[in-house]
């Protein structure tokens, strides 16, 4: 035996969807109902486990076996579940996990070729002759779930085999299916390998997925009684203000802004802080106290308390080329990356009065509750007891890989000093010497926002977007700082529309072709730019057509905004902006692999999160960090860290 291909079916009264599939599979009444498998690719075997049947003892040793690959759509889900059936479990439950390095998932495979990351979506797409079966939602809802207790079905909260006998033998064809299904899928993307090393990347996803992070329960217990708290004083307060019965309502808010000679369309966060600047007063009292409850959002801790395991880590946080035109990470749960940002001085002391719940300390020490409360959510995370976290990052990535890439001399220069890009832009820009708090130091706002704004061909939206007039820049003076970021680098603009031509002429001609070290190709109905790191970016049925301004756009098909299989258009700068988006997260793969020696828990965006014993330092991890890879020979790596007892921004 070589391969075995795997889909179970399974019950678990923990919600999947709000828990995660570790919590899910560590419940007390989970179990398996059924397995479907193929050995070496052969017929389609379904073992009834919920009616007594046995998996075969030759299937059970292929699953352990580090020399039997398995293969799974979504193969995360299958192992976890194996693991917690099949393998010895520590004090809190959790079990030896069965290591990844033998496992290869399907979706993963289809996230490479920028395909659906569903089985149904993926083979529909690419149009398999085993279709998954529809009836399969209907039936997971029978007997995956548990069902509500009715005078019809006796009082029972769950729907066993015997209780719809018909029904089961739908659902034993549809975990067939399923195999059936992945199986004529891989035999499509087999055509296009993946690189090797993918899945040694794989393995380390993981096994940090495996590993967890730790999550201070006292900390989000507390903060979520304090939120409730604080919304009930909050909305308690405002109901006096202006008698509404609900004013947290949109609808009753703006018609009590009618009758007090306030019309207004939104009451979104922009629109409430403008209406402040001229409120009378007792307006700008309620409208304050609206704006404090938009703040007060607990869903990041209610995350944390579904994800967290027996022992207190929350598993399974990260998607493994989640974002598949770039194969960056996507979150899962408690969506790491897009944490509030922390700027309370005294964290740990804020952290002690939520946990105390001393909300009248918090409240006159730092104005808001909820406010506080936001920005606490990242030290929920905190490192197992005696030893520390180290936290390290890639300094301005995406600018010192879109200055290598692109060959703009003066900003690797600049790198390679030690220099501030903003105001070495913002020199450039204005043709002056500009220092931070210093000479000129007024002027590397400006400098960072055209950097933020214009690197992938951003012009004045883009600097309205990056909130430009909101940190008093005039409307008028925006058009001339794009103008000026893109006169001081030349390189990085004629980059853009190498790469817009390049990409042009590969689909015209069906062929192949380069720009510096990115390379581009035309095969089977696949548009692959060739990264430096062997990796290739895959877009799919390119063409080109007129676009709404008359010229000629790249189109290619792929999910969309609105999660639909379509066609979507791209250009130069935007190719650019997935080729720099995809090297920084090769960069950040590599300093992961050099570190995997360390308890890595966490990584957010070009950061990482460690566990570190009392003698690792962080500038033995920032230099592992900023080990440049051979490929990526020229460019200028750094990385910062710090220490820290829960995790913070420095």
């Amino acid at each position: 035996m070589k391969d075995l291909i795997l889909d179970a079916e399974t019950f678990s009264s923990v919600d999947l969807a709000k828990c995660g599939v570790y919590k899910y599979a560590a419940s007390e009444d989970f179990e398996i109902l059924l397995l479907a498998y193929s050995v070496d690719y052969g017929p389609v075997v379904v073992v009834d486990l919920a009616n007594g049947e046995k998996i075969p003892d030759e299937i059970i040793k292929a699953i352990k076996s580090p020399a039997v690959i398995k293969h799974a759509f979504n193969a995360a889900f299958e192992r976890v579940c194996l693991s917690f059936w099949l393998q010895p479990r520590n004090e809190y439950g959790i079990p030896e996990w069965l290591s990844a390095a033998s496992w290869r998932c399907d979706m993963v495979h289809c996230a490479y070729l920028s395909l659906p990351l569903s089985l149904e979506k993926a083979g529909a797409v690419l149009k398999v002759e085993q279709q998954k079966m529809k009836e399969g939602k209907e039936l997971i809802k029978y007997f995956c779930i548990p069902c509500k207790p009715t005078k019809a079905n006796g009082g029972r909260t769950r729907n066993l085999p015997w209780h719809d006998p018909e029904k089961w033998e739908i659902f034993k064809a549809y975990n067939k299916r399923d195999v059936e299904t992945e199986i004529a899928i891989e035999k499509k993307i087999s055509k296009v390998t993946i690189p090797h090393n993918i899945w040694k990347e794989y393995e380390l996803d993981q096994q940090i997925n495996d590993r967890g992070v730790l999550i201070d329960m006292d900390l989000v217990k507390a903060a979520m009684k304090l939120d409730e708290q604080s919304r009930d004083d909050l909305v308690r307060e405002m109901c006096s203000l202006t008698m509404l019965e609900n004013p947290n309502s949109v609808v009753q808010l703006k018609g009590w802004l009618v009758e007090k000679g306030y019309e207004v369309e939104s009451l979104g966060k922009k629109e409430v802080e403008k209406m402040l600047e001229d409120a009378p007063e007792d307006i700008a009292k309620v409208l304050g106290l609206r704006l404090q409850l938009a703040k007060s959002s607990i869903k990041k801790y209610q995350a944390m308390e579904n994800y967290a395991g027996a022992d207190g880590r929350a598993r399974g946080l990260f998607q493994f080329y989640g974002a598949s035109r770039t194969g960056r990470w996507a979150g899962r749960g408690v969506q790491l990356q897009n944490l509030r940002r922390n700027d309370l001085p005294d964290l740990a002391e804020a952290r002690e009065l939520v946990k105390s719940e001393n909300g009248e300390a918090v409240e006159l020490l730092y104005d808001s509750i909820p406010d506080t409360l936001s920005q606490l959510v990242r030290t929920a995370l905190i490192p197992k007891p005696g030893i520390k976290f180290i936290v390290a990052d890639f300094s301005a990535i995406e600018a010192r890989v879109l200055s290598w890439l692109a060959g703009e001399t003066w900003r690797m220069e600049t790198f390679t000093s030690g220099g501030d890009i903003y105001c070495a832009t913002a020199s450039k820009m204005f043709h002056c010497n500009v220092v931070k708090h210093g000479e000129n130091g007024e002027l590397r706002q400006k400098g960072k926002q055209a950097e933020l704004a214009c690197g992938y061909g951003g012009s004045v939206g883009a600097m309205k977007a990056m909130g430009a007039l909101e940190m008093g820049m005039k409307e008028e003076e925006l058009k001339p700082l794009v103008d000026a970021w893109r006169a001081a680098n030349p390189k990085i603009v004629d980059f853009w529309w190498e790469v817009d031509e390049a990409i042009k002429e590969c689909v015209r001609s069906k062929g192949e072709n380069s720009v510096r070290n990115i390379g581009f190709r035309y095969q089977s109905g696949m548009l692959f730019i060739n990264l430096p790191s062997g990796r290739s970016l895959v877009y799919v049925k390119p063409r080109i057509e007129e676009n709404d301004f008359g010229g000629e756009s790249i189109t290619y098909m792929g999910v969309g905004a609105n999660k639909k299989w379509e066609r979507i258009e791209s250009y130069g700068p935007k190719f650019v902006e997935n080729i720099v988006q995809a090297v920084a997260r090769d960069l950040l793969m590599e300093g992961m692999l050099r570190m995997r020696k360390y308890g890595i828990v966490a990584h957010v965006h070009d950061e990482v999160i460690i566990e570190a014993d009392a003698d690792d330092s962080v500038d033995k991890v920032c230099r592992l960090m900023s080990v440049v890879p051979v490929w990526a020979d020229g460019l200028v790596l750094n990385a910062d860290g710090y220490e820290c007892s829960f995790y913070m921004k420095d």
